[in-house]
């Protein structure tokens, strides 16, 4: 502000008057006058909506009830945390019902709300508003849309209203038709030329697009397309260029904020859910970041939009040529992993945004030194990479295109590329030890993988793809000319590459400290030095110690340390000299869940939530794990200390050595963290609740069915088996089908109900790989059974609460694939007793204390 009025009073030369160049002060409207709000959620998870609104519905609430307002939340979603019906954070009112006009028409009756915020539910909820707009429902009972009006929504979501929008200020688009029947998307493609781009409007994660290379596919994919949509844009392909995002945040008051902007590594074409992303952006130019910049600011001006938007771009790799692709004027996956990147509460901001509050008077609840009208600044690097589950659906292709398929991400926090990359890559999943040439599980390559070609199409594995490549000594130009990927990102991996290949010619006794510490910086794990050092990941933790190599404790403060302020959005780094903040009090650590995948969602988000407010209101003080950019559990304001870190072995033992804590929970975040039990355990970690010894009895099949054989619990015939002969042995003996049970996984991974020897060879080959370092179970499947669940509570052994549900369909479906009714409906008095006797026989076995 004051350099632009600078060059103005310049420009204006001699005798010029400072107050004639001043902007003249806007005219800010008053504060939306509203007592009652109705916050639409998005409903049921789905691919392409996730927890990231599980979150931005959360934040909206607390500053919602920060302005002293009476909120209604409309959400069916019982797993989220925003549903909670207790507690200073939660709505005054929750309505577990489907987020539908009917229903919401319903709500409005009753509740006489006089605003209602749209833009926290994705697009189940943004869908909603406009057709209760277009109803008149709104306007007939007096409700207020808070933030961007619905006009501008709709500009946004209609591919047609858009493009003329942007026309309107010179905006740049692909050259593009808005249709709505196969025969004049068919026309639109002659007349732009093939290949062309596919999109739907009013769509979710990309649904009903794709790249269309001739006649025949456009026709497949526009005929799907108008079964979900009523009307589809044909539009120029642009594969090849960069994809970049600006979130911009704007007041009523005219206000705009870039928050932050990420640049895709996969070039366009991937849909961005789908896409590794970095923040900020890597290889963009001064030039070119300003200028995407100044635009995205012109754009949100147009349009009108108050609150948060996002802003997607297509930029040429060679020259300042851009396309706007879309514009989402509302929260979405990329708001929450820019609010987790940056420390800037987005949807906390846009909450009071909406309410009409300037960005100068609203505070940075992260920093508390600034206000929200403050663009943050980044000394590090964030790499988000998405976890896909793509194997557990037979038949599913690998390849990733303009449609999302991804069901969950993860988001590691570095000083370099390299560092931050690798990270990501071992948060994605457990298996896997970084930018390695293997497959996660270390499944083996396909025979007739063609590496080129593995390389050329976009898949869920093309990272591994690249390493493999780049050991095989494939150059940077070719895997570029491959690949599409800025060669920046190609030279970072290769440099991680060369690091691998020279720390292969060492031994534990002959690497020096400096190659070490180098490797570590570039972020190795312990585990990944020592294969590479022929030694094991307890023996590399014992040497870098031994050498003084620690990881510093670094500050996510919005601010890059340009101002002195204290926050607790923390990560662990190799570049530094000294920690951020002191270690004095020793906390409860609670380990979160990860990346959200199948059979690990929103659910155990809540179970650590709650976990972690049960902890404050005793007064205990909190220090969380967790690298899911998606949960209310990474919040500012949920706990007292947050990691962005790996749940690894390695890196939870670097915190608890440094923040000593007097205690550790793994129960609340599903199956990662209750793996990490007995190896904490064998480390020195306290872990609270059930022992780990007992988890790990749990866990294994063969023991815990000993357990039930020994308390006298019925269960089905069961075999620990040693080999397929004595998989088919035991079939043969008790008949098909028969169930195989691995261990230690959840959802039932690997888990299947097998009715022949062809299907038993192929599917124990599958339950070993999951599950290499258990014996595998296998049992006879009981046709027609029904089933119940106990969820329970336990003190020491004895039961103190519990739950019993029913499935409607019969045993052989999975629980989180089920349809349960609470309570049990058609089971008689006597086996529901049998079911509690049997619950309490595990709980004392088991000596549980906590949930089972």
């Amino acid at each position: 502000f004051l350099f632009d009025t600078f060059i103005s009073l310049i420009k204006k030369g001699k005798g010029a008057n400072l107050v004639s160049v001043m902007p003249k002060r806007p005219h800010i409207p008053p504060r939306a006058k509203v007592s009652k709000v109705l916050v639409l959620g998005s409903g049921g998870l789905s691919i392409g909506q996730a927890g990231e609104f599980d979150y931005s519905g959360s934040q909206a609430i607390k500053a919602l009830k920060e302005e002293n307002l009476k909120t209604v939340l409309m959400n069916p979603n019982i797993a989220s945390v925003q549903t909670n019906e207790v507690g200073s954070k939660q709505a005054d009112s929750v309505y577990f019902l489907p987020v539908t006009p009917q229903f919401v028409t319903e709500v409005i009756k009753t509740e006489r709300p006089d605003g209602i915020l749209l833009s926290m539910g994705g697009q189940t909820a943004l869908n909603c508003g406009v057709e209760l707009f277009q109803r008149g429902v709104l306007e007939k009972y007096g409700v207020k849309v808070l933030g961007t009006p619905v006009e501008s929504i709709m500009a946004t979501e209609d591919r047609q209203l858009f493009a003329d929008k942007l026309n309107e200020i010179n905006e740049k688009i692909a050259p593009s038709f808005a249709v709505e029947s196969v025969t004049d998307a068919l026309k639109a493609a002659e007349r732009i030329g093939y290949p062309v781009m596919l999109r739907s409007a009013y769509a979710l994660g990309g649904l009903g697009s794709g790249l269309c290379a001739n006649k025949e596919i456009l026709e497949e994919t526009a005929n799907k397309a108008l079964v979900m949509s009523s009307q589809i844009l044909v539009e120029k392909s642009l594969m090849g260029w960069k994809e970049v995002e600006y979130e911009v945040v704007r007041d009523v008051a005219d206000n705009c904020v870039t928050v932050c902007n990420m640049e895709n590594f996969d070039p366009l074409g991937i849909h961005t859910g789908d896409s590794i992303v970095v923040a900020p952006s890597q290889t963009l130019s001064n030039e070119e970041y300003h200028m995407l910049r100044e635009t995205a600011i012109k754009v949100v001006r147009h349009l009108g939009i108050v609150g948060e938007c996002n802003i997607q771009y297509a930029l040429h790799p060679l020259s300042l040529e851009y396309c706007i692709i879309e514009v989402n004027a509302r929260l979405s996956r990329s708001s929450a992993l820019a609010s987790k990147a940056t420390g800037y509460p987005l949807a906390f901001v846009a909450a009071k945004l909406a309410l009409g509050i300037p960005l100068p008077e609203i505070k940075n609840a992260v920093s508390e030194k600034t206000t929200a009208c403050f663009e943050p600044s980044l000394d590090y690097i964030v790499t988000k990479i998405p976890r896909w589950d793509l194997d557990r659906f037979q038949g599913m292709s690998s390849e990733i295109g303009s449609s999302m398929k991804s069901v969950g991400e993860v988001m590691a926090v570095g000083r370099t590329f390299e560092e931050s990359v690798q990270k990501a890559l071992r948060m994605c999943h457990p298996s896997v030890d970084g930018f390695v040439p293997h497959l996660p599980l270390k499944k083996p390559w396909s025979d007739t993988q063609d590496l080129q070609q593995e390389l050329a199409v976009p898949s869920s594995t093309r990272i591994f793809s690249i390493a493999k490549a780049l050991h095989g000594g494939m150059s940077v130009d070719q895997i570029h000319q491959l690949t599409f990927i800025d060669k920046w990102f190609l030279h970072k991996l290769r440099r991680i590459t060369q690091m691998d290949q020279h720390l292969a010619n060492y031994k534990s006794s002959t690497v020096t400290k400096d190659l070490l510490l180098q490797a570590k910086q570039d972020g190795f794990s312990d585990r990944q030095v020592g294969q590479l050092l022929g030694s094991s990941e307890g023996a590399c933790r014992e040497l870098r110690l031994t050498h003084g190599i620690k990881p510093w404790v670094k500050q996510i403060d919005t601010l890059a340390a340009e101002y002195p302020t204290m926050t607790n959005y923390l990560y662990c780094t190799y570049h530094g000299q000294e920690h951020d903040l002191e270690f004095k009090d020793q906390g409860i650590m609670v380990l979160g869940c990860g990346p959200y995948h199948i059979g690990s969602s929103v659910e155990f988000d809540w179970c650590a939530v709650s976990s972690i407010r049960a902890l404050r209101e005793m007064g205990k003080k909190t220090v969380v794990v967790n690298h899911n950019p998606e949960t209310v559990s990474t919040d500012f304001d949920e706990c007292d200390r947050l990691y962005f870190e790996e749940l690894t072995l390695e890196r939870v033992l670097d915190i608890n050595d440094q923040e000593g804590c007097s205690g550790s929970i793994v129960s609340v975040g599903g199956q990662i963290p209750n793996n990490l039990a007995v190896p904490l355990h064998l480390n020195g970690v306290k872990i609270l609740g059930t022992s780990p010894l007992q988890i790990d009895r749990a866990e294994e099949r063969s023991i815990f069915s000993r357990v039930l054989d020994d308390l006298g619990v019925a269960q089905a015939p069961w075999r620990a088996l040693i080999s397929l002969e004595d998989a088919f042995s035991f079939a043969n003996q008790v008949g098909y089908p028969c169930l195989l049970r691995p261990s230690y996984v959840l959802s039932g991974s690997a888990m299947n109900v097998v009715y022949g020897e062809q299907e038993m060879k192929r599917f124990l080959e599958e339950a070993t790989q999951v599950s290499q370092e258990h014996p595998v179970v296998i049992t006879k499947f009981i046709r027609g059974a029904r089933e119940v669940e106990v969820d329970a509570v336990a003190k020491a052994g004895r039961v103190v609460a519990h739950a019993i549900t029913e499935h409607v369909e019969d045993a052989g479906v999975h629980s989180g694939d089920a349809t349960l009714m609470l309570p049990a409906q058609s089971i008689s008095q006597g086996a529901l007793e049998k079911v509690k006797s049997a619950t309490r026989k595990i709980a004392q076995a088991f000596e549980i204390s906590g949930t089972l």
